[in-house]
């Protein structure tokens, strides 16, 4: 660990009792015992956190107003990105995948970097509305993360992966989804249901797909994994941003 590391874990320990960060450096030992298979491509895989690809996301009060927030606002939302989409496409970049890249993947951001997307509020009012009160300032986003408008085109197809960690945890917005499009996580396939939300851990193997003929669009909240805890929230934001800015990531 660097000195900062150091010296911000101490007080961590110091506000939130000595044992408080005992996953965090039991995972920052590293090693893969005790991961299920499917998350084995995972950097990092913070300990005790249940093995569940699948969540219920109405099951987690913590989560539960910005899952009805934007159920309840998913009218708006639909008619807000889809003019954006008809008029204003040159808004829509590639979606930067730490994989890669392509073309037929693409996103309008609304938090990135920490912040709120600059621009975003007036291109998707209610969504950056109900993102900025129901999920940073309530203190759910992982400020590690960002959510995004997640556009698939026709054919599009996204590998097979895990994402970088299992302390956080995706939350999809079903926006508008043609007929032939799936999630699949951990082996098990589920459709979007225009309207309402998917949840689950990314940090199991999965793929999505779009074999329709229109364009599938989620917005996607990356949260903190409910099963974390306020200690552990500050010291996983202390050690992935250093960790970032010792790789030059920013």
């Amino acid at each position: 660990m660097t000195p900062e590391i150091d010296e911000a874990f101490a007080a961590i320990r110091a506000e939130h009792g000595a044992a408080s960060l005992a996953r965090v450096e039991e995972m920052m030992r590293g090693g893969t015992a005790g991961r299920h298979p499917l998350q084995r491509d995972a950097r990092w895989v913070l300990p005790g956190i249940s093995q569940q690809p699948w969540h219920d996301p109405y099951a987690y009060p913590e989560l539960l107003p910005l899952v009805r927030e934007l159920e309840a606002a998913h009218g708006d939302i639909k008619r807000e990105i889809t003019e954006s989409w008809a008029s204003r496409r040159d808004r829509f970049g590639r979606y930067d995948h730490y994989l890669g890249n392509q073309d037929d993947w693409r996103a309008v951001y609304l938090f990135r970097q920490g912040a709120m997307a600059k621009g975003a509020a007036e291109l998707v009012p209610t969504a950056h509305r109900v993102v900025e009160r129901a999920g940073v300032d309530a203190g759910v986003l992982c400020p590690l993360l960002e959510s995004h408008f997640s556009t698939l085109l026709p054919g599009t197809v996204i590998a097979d992966h895990c994402d970088l960690w299992n302390f956080s945890i995706n939350l999809h917005l079903a926006v508008s989804i043609p007929e032939g499009c799936s999630l699949t996580v951990a082996g098990e396939r589920r459709a979007w249901e225009e309207g309402r939300c998917l949840l689950f851990d990314y940090s199991f193997r999965h793929s999505a797909r779009n074999d329709g003929g229109g364009t599938r669009t989620c917005l996607l909240v990356d949260l903190w994994h409910p099963e974390t805890t306020p200690a552990e929230r500050q010291a996983l934001t202390v050690l992935v941003t250093e960790v970032r800015a010792l790789m030059g990531d920013g």
